[in-house]
């Protein structure tokens, strides 16, 4: 039994980026397609998409985006807010991650969105995670 999805998810990103595969397949959820969205947005990954090989459940595909000397972009990512100590934070609470080189993703009411997109719309939420 799985109890924090966005972890499992953020963990095989993690694990793909240091063992330098050019993808991973995760189980799909709303949540998840929008994190990968955000991380296309910000270039952390190539893309994604959504696939159904063995017609009993949709995968997300996610690939991996490398430098020219085979590095991963993706040099760290932390979860923040857990099932079992959520974190809030106010408009005014989002600061930057790794002296702005990094992101963070929020949970906001306007929708799943970057943690320097909430702070231009003056929205707070729950911060999800932070990719650097």
């Amino acid at each position: 039994m799985q109890t924090d999805p966005i972890a499992d998810f953020l963990t095989r990103l993690r694990n793909a980026a240091a063992a330098k595969h050019q993808r991973v397949d995760v189980p799909v959820s709303k949540l998840k397609t929008e994190i990968a969205r955000i991380l296309k947005d910000e270039g952390y990954i190539s893309t994604y998409k959504l696939v159904d090989e063995n017609k009993t459940r949709k995968m997300l595909r996610v690939f991996l985006k490398y430098t020219p000397d085979r590095r991963s972009v993706i040099t760290g990512i932390k979860r923040i807010s857990r099932p079992g100590a959520r974190t809030y934070l106010g408009s005014s609470g989002i600061r930057p991650v790794v002296g702005g080189l990094g992101i963070s993703i929020m949970t906001t009411p306007k929708g799943v969105m970057s943690g320097r997109a909430a702070r231009k719309a003056r929205v707070g939420g729950e911060i999800l995670c932070e990719v650097w």
